[in-house]
């Protein structure tokens, strides 16, 4: 994936200072993720993208432009890692379950406790913030989407049945992927989310 760089005129020299985009919101994601929007301080992000405080508001404004664009990335990286384990395999039906698999893997452990910034999005800001609302309902969209062009890819292979109501079932399916984001926090093992996408897959059946 590209990096991105922005500058900004340190006081002390008067230089431009040039930093990786991406890598310093990987790092804000972190925190946000870990800790929440409104908990998160903008010195324990600035801290985490080891960047000072100027060069930050220079290239975003504030906490709650930090937070948009690190949504964006998070966005555009998960998206990236799913569509490649859907690359592995051939039928609507498999990848569906592929599908499954990528949210049960990052359902649990660290990665599951760390939680899904969609999701804590849609809790935290979605009900009075318009710009974080928009984006949590585009990327719940994009998810139903992907979901329902899997499942008709898999009706139109044979691999599943024609007679599924495939967007009830997409629907169906994004409720309970985003759900196990949320029960992944409570520190599940991988094998409980794993055993929660196989029997997941069945709705197809």
């Amino acid at each position: 994936m590209t990096s991105a760089t922005l500058e900004n005129t340190t006081k002390s020299r008067g230089r431009p200072r040039e930093f990786d985009t991406d890598a310093a919101l990987d790092k804000a994601l972190a925190v946000f993720s870990e800790r929440g929007y409104h908990a998160a301080s903008i010195s324990e992000l600035t801290d985490a993208m080891d960047l000072a405080a100027g060069s930050v508001y220079k290239a975003f404004g504030d906490k709650r432009g930090i937070f948009l664009a690190a949504f964006d990335r998070y966005r555009t990286v998960r998206r990236s890692l799913l569509d490649a384990e859907l690359a592995k395999v051939m039928t609507g039906r498999e990848k569906v379950q592929a599908l499954l698999n990528f949210y049960a893997f990052y359902s649990h452990g660290n990665a599951g406790r760390r939680g899904c910034l969609v999701v804590g999005s849609a809790n935290e800001l979605a009900t009075f913030d318009t710009d974080a609302a928009d984006r949590v309902a585009a990327a719940f969209a994009a998810n139903e989407a992907l979901l329902l062009d899997l499942i008709q890819a898999g009706q139109a292979d044979g691999s599943i049945a024609a007679g599924i109501d495939s967007a009830v079932a997409a629907r169906a399916l994004l409720c309970l992927t985003k759900g196990m984001r949320v029960v992944g926090k409570t520190g599940r093992t991988h094998d409980d989310m794993a055993a929660v996408a196989e029997i997941a897959a069945k709705i197809l059946d």
